[in-house]
């Protein structure tokens, strides 16, 4: 029995209306469409230990956190059963607890790659019998099994790349006779098959990198001597929309807007250009070469691509502004530097690029102030400081941006505070930090924010229990109750 079953209910009777478990926020623009209105906010700003998973200050160590129908699921090791799959109802509900130990005794199963379709969560486990294989699970113990031994030898690398597509999960996998292909799966043993055998013969083409978009998801494969980037809409012919010599490497593909996914190719020089597709093989064109460190953070706003890029390395030569903030409508033209941070050659390094209310925070340097949160509405006079959380050169160095609802949470690091917790409301006022899970100035380094029902999870160290899963309440306005 799943305890935490009702808690799609109780959300409903709290608020009047229907209110999806899980963020609905498309690529192209980072607001939300949910038919509410409804405002969320902390109830609290103290974070809840919900669990001492392993008693001690290793810690369990949580990881691969994915918001299920009823619950967050995610993996921990509680040093008697190994890493196995755990779900939390939260602060609320039966609590924090093992699913299954899939692999039993102390040995690991490892789940990995966490992925949510519908109501339930798939991914690839070892039990120790089998090697790496495709693993379903509704939250219990007798509803998590096996979808199917896809490989006979338990010492085949299994199913990965996991990527949900209207209701299915697709995966790369080896089943021994055709190579590593294209597979599909419903959670069932007969509705789990290869989907594409892109190279025949039983060589690999090793699909890897599943992007998905609204209407299709693309993932990089190998046919012969070329590497292509393929188009799919969940059905057996899936189309390239690009290719090259297989030394190639294709990475960072980024759907922004309707129909449209950017794209970084390295041409075996360890540097990258940027390239664009609508999904056709006549689409697809390069919009501009990088020299040195790889484009990375991209991030789409109001249709177009936002990123980090221009900084050169040890014997090659960057961007003169240094690596700064660029923006891409997906034209050559409209391929530029959207504003030099840091004045003049120096870098300062815009990284963590999320998008909140129609706006990019990230965090930068500008030489004077150290490393802080800045915003973007997505043009150079409205590219500024968002807030100096630090005053001085060193900076809050913020890290681990994560919009949820309305709400920024974040990491950043203070005098005397270390790293820790912090909301935003997207106001500089309204801008403050959690209070303190280790007090002093080692900071407890939050990381992996995601929501789940009424609560936010995060992983968190206080210095007593090890890196163990916490909690901030986190519930639409005036229905905090006895929480604040």
């Amino acid at each position: 029995m799943r305890y935490w079953r009702a808690f799609p209910a109780l959300l409903a009777l709290a608020t009047g209306c229907a209110i999806p478990l899980e963020d609905e926020t498309p690529a192209d623009d980072g607001m939300s469409t949910r038919e509410s209105s409804i405002t969320w906010e902390p109830c609290t700003d103290t974070a809840r230990l919900l669990r001492d998973i392993r008693p001690g200050a290793p810690g369990s160590e949580p990881g691969g956190r994915v918001r299920g129908e009823d619950g967050l699921f995610f993996t921990a090791d509680d040093g008697v059963y190994g890493r196995e799959l755990w779900v939390s109802s939260g602060t609320g509900g039966a609590g924090t607890f093992l699913v299954k130990d899939i692999r039993p005794g102390l040995d690991s199963a490892e789940p990995n790659e966490l992925t949510v379709v519908g109501s339930k969560v798939f991914f690839t486990a070892d039990d120790g019998v089998h090697g790496r294989e495709l693993w379903v699970s509704d939250g219990t113990a007798p509803g998590t099994r096996l979808v199917k031994d896809i490989h006979a030898s338990p010492m085949e690398l299994g199913p990965s790349g996991l990527v949900e597509f209207n209701g299915r999960v697709y995966f790369a996998a080896d089943d021994g006779v055709n190579g590593r292909e294209l597979w599909v799966s419903d959670g069932t043993a007969a509705g789990t098959f290869m989907l594409e055998n892109l190279n025949p013969g039983g060589v690999n083409s090793s699909p890897r990198r599943m992007t998905r978009t609204p209407d299709a998801f693309y993932f990089v494969a190998n046919v012969g001597f070329h590497v292509r980037l393929w188009r799919s809409v969940g059905v057996p012919g899936a189309t390239p929309v690009f290719e090259a010599v297989e030394d190639n490497v294709v990475f960072s593909m980024t759907p922004v807007g309707s129909g449209r996914v950017f794209f970084l190719v390295d041409n075996d020089e360890g540097e990258a250009s940027l390239w664009v597709t609508r999904g056709t093989m006549a689409s697809t064109r390069e919009l501009r070469f990088f020299h040195g460190v790889y484009p990375h953070d991209l991030t789409a706003l109001n249709g177009k691509l936002y990123f980090s890029a221009g900084r050169g390395r040890s014997g090659l030569e960057g961007e003169p502004e240094g690596e700064e903030l660029w923006v891409s409508d997906g034209t050559t033209r409209g391929t530029r530097l959207l504003k030099d941070i840091h004045p003049g050659p120096g870098d300062s390094r815009p990284g963590s690029l999320k998008v909140l209310n129609r706006r990019l925070f990230f965090a930068a340097d500008d030489g004077v102030r150290g490393r802080e949160l800045w915003v973007s509405d997505g043009t150079t006079g409205g590219t500024h400081l968002f807030k100096e959380l630090e005053p001085g050169t060193p900076g809050s160095s913020p890290t681990e941006l994560t919009p949820i609802q309305d709400t920024l949470f974040f990491s950043a690091e203070t005098s005397g505070k270390g790293s820790e917790a912090w909301v935003s409301d997207g106001t500089p006022g309204g801008t403050r930090a959690l209070t303190e899970l280790r007090p002093g100035p080692t900071g407890s380094s939050p990381s992996g924010f995601i929501r789940s029902g009424w609560d936010v999870f995060f992983s968190a160290d206080d210095g007593v229990h090890g890196r163990e899963l916490w909690a901030l309440p986190f519930r639409p306005e005036d229905r905090c109750g006895p929480v604040r």
